[in-house]
């Protein structure tokens, strides 16, 4: 007979939370397969840590937000942010089902052409555009966000050179009731700012002015802040239509969306506080329609979502290391996940669950990293229950960011796996290895092994 896995005895502080309509609920249910693969197997053949995201979620999740937009607004495209995850295998997702692409330097602008997406199909923002990224953006007929006045000269040089007629949007920041206001970007709608540039544009005759575009922050949480963008850029094009004749062909919200990841020092979490894709198209489509720009010249309403569409279908698994006490008493579980894997773990409580059956009983957890640095700190208090060396846990939602901010630091970076939608798992990127890290480098020849050692 099997002899059974001993718990030693604890007593539980009971905190008062907020109690769920069943009472103070606090097994964790564990987390044994992603898509009908068992996590388990999974790392048995990848190895861990291990990222996994789902092919199946990532369409599903545009599918659904691309119809919400549509029902309630004639004309609408979605370009996919590639800051947020450009992993080619899920940027092609997205450009698969109609999406174009978003890039915010010239490394991502190579990156949409190597994925075969033309350049009239590429929104380049950012305000990090060499002239040589520009000359390329205006060759291949790809729209252009102007961010600020160097750039707008530079542009204007370029056309002097002969490069051809740049396909222009202007960047515009302005107070949509949010704070902190991003005034970092583009041009300022309240002080005139944004009308400068726009006279500047129009009154050269040397580009071609067919947008305007905002990008008002990150994980907004209302959609009234949406509203208000959508009508003072709405104001915009009524306004250069009058001046200029000029019809503006399309108006871009840029990204901002909430997942349903839970923010740090949230007293609801983010499945219960984030509006839903019908809360967001609800705000943007009524300001559009209520505008004065007239029926016929409604723009193409452009929006840039990155971190809604793809934080659901990103998954982290792990391996605990280790579990041990600390000074104060508090139980402390290691796992072989840091914080270079998972960026967002500063500002999100994410949800972390057991990959097989535990105990019901939990105990306040402070959830570390393999790193050798006191701030590897995953989870800083979550009610847990004990895993043992060598068990797993998964991560949910972190398909936004975690694949682009991430940092080779102390330990390789791991393989990434999608599962498509018939359930077959695809490795995407390959485990980083020695030869992968050090082939960059390069040694003078007198500190290379064996030289000017000391004897």
């Amino acid at each position: 007979m099997e002899k059974k896995f001993f718990e030693r005895p604890i007593i539980k502080r009971l905190n008062a939370g907020m109690p769920s309509k069943f009472g103070m609920h606090s097994f964790v249910e564990p987390l044994t397969e992603i898509d009908k693969n068992p996590v388990k197997e999974l790392i048995a053949e990848h190895g861990s840590p291990l990222y996994v995201l789902s092919e199946k979620t990532l369409r599903k999740t545009y599918r659904d937000a691309y119809n919400i937009f549509s029902t309630r607004y004639p004309r609408v495209q979605f370009a996919w942010s590639y800051k947020t995850n450009y992993l080619s295998a899920v940027c092609n997702v997205f450009h698969q089902e109609g999406a174009w692409a978003e890039v915010v330097s010239g490394f991502e602008y190579e990156k949409a052409l190597q994925n075969g997406i033309p350049g009239s199909q590429i929104i380049f923002n950012g305000p990090d555009k060499r002239e040589e990224d520009l000359k390329l953006a205006i060759q291949n007929d790809s729209f252009i966000h102007i961010d600020h006045f160097d750039e707008l000269y530079m542009l204007l040089r370029l056309v002097e050179k002969g490069v051809g007629t740049p396909k222009v949007a202007i960047r515009v920041n302005m107070d949509t009731g949010i704070y902190p206001r991003w005034d970092r970007f583009g041009f300022n709608y309240e002080n005139g700012e944004a009308w400068e540039a726009l006279n500047r544009i129009l009154l050269s005759d040397k580009m071609d002015l067919v947008g305007l575009h905002t990008h008002i922050g990150t994980y907004i949480l209302t959609p009234e802040a949406y509203r208000l963008a959508a009508s003072k850029l709405a104001a915009l094009s009524t306004g250069i239509a009058r001046k200029y004749g000029k019809v503006i062909q399309y108006i871009d919200l840029g990204g901002g969306f909430a997942s349903k990841n839970t923010l740090k020092g949230a007293y609801v979490p983010g499945t219960d506080a984030a509006p839903s894709f019908e809360d967001y198209a609800d705000a943007v489509s009524s300001a559009l329609i209520k505008s004065e720009i007239k029926p016929e010249n409604l723009p193409i309403l452009v929006l840039e979502t990155g971190r809604a569409l793809v934080d659901d279908a990103g998954y982290l698994l792990g391996t605990v290391l280790a579990n041990k006490r600390l000074a104060d008493g508090r139980r402390a579980t290691i796992a072989d996940i840091g914080v270079n894997l998972l960026f967002t773990s500063f500002w999100y409580q994410h949800e972390v669950l057991p990959a097989q059956e535990v105990s019901q009983n939990t105990e306040d957890t402070t959830l570390y990293g393999p790193l050798c640095m006191n701030i590897d700190v995953i989870r800083e208090a979550i009610d847990f229950p004990l895993m043992k060396k060598d068990d797993h846990l998964v991560i949910k939602r972190i398909g936004a960011y975690n694949m682009t901010q991430w940092m080779q630091f102390i330990s390789y970076r791991p393989r990434v796996v999608m599962i498509d939608e018939s359930g077959k798992v695809h490795v995407i990127r390959e485990r980083e290895d020695i030869e992968h890290l050090t082939r960059l480098e390069k040694v003078p020849d007198h500190l290379k092994q064996g030289d000017g050692r000391k004897k």
